[in-house]
């Protein structure tokens, strides 16, 4: 199979937001995606975009993203979060999530990052293996702890009062 990895464009965003939302649909939270093509036009390009993302383009549309951003590690430094990896159902296991992987750590190298994270389902046995496989230690014993934007408000107006 011929695919390309390369730098995501603005114009890549909507293919990249219809693969945000067919991963939702796996993770069976299908209505949890609120991001939109604007949001992800205007957040990941301009001055200080506040992600990068690879694409992997095969015949001309887009079939995987990868996106990344980074963190900085009070253990260890500089870091890279890997956001989402995401391969279109139609071509899981065509090697396109390995090269997009690839693309990712290959970038973190090059800028000097002491890790790269990223979260997996606990039940998503084929991805775990596939990570595991590649080197990564996956550490069930963390929890991810994430504070949405109700929670934000119910915060602030605690330290309010």
């Amino acid at each position: 199979m011929n695919y390309t990895i390369r730098e995501a464009t603005k114009h890549d965003m909507p293919a990249a937001l219809e693969l945000i939302k067919e991963l939702a649909v796996f993770e069976k939270e299908p209505d949890a995606v609120e991001v939109t093509v604007e949001d992800l036009q205007r957040d990941g390009f301009g001055t200080q975009p506040a992600f990068h993302c690879f694409v992997a383009e095969v015949n001309s549309k887009i079939e995987g993203i990868a996106l990344i951003y980074n963190r900085y590690s009070t253990w260890k430094g500089k870091a890279i979060h890997l956001e989402d990896l995401i391969v279109s159902q139609a071509m899981r296991g065509s090697g396109i999530g390995t090269a997009l992987l690839d693309e990712v750590i290959k970038y973190a190298h090059n800028l000097g990052v002491k890790r790269v994270n990223w979260e997996v389902l606990d039940w998503n046995e084929p991805a775990i293996t596939f990570y595991e496989n590649k080197g990564a230690n996956v550490m069930r014993e963390w929890d991810v702890v994430h504070l949405n934007e109700a929670g934000i408000k119910r915060y602030i107006d605690n330290i309010d009062n």
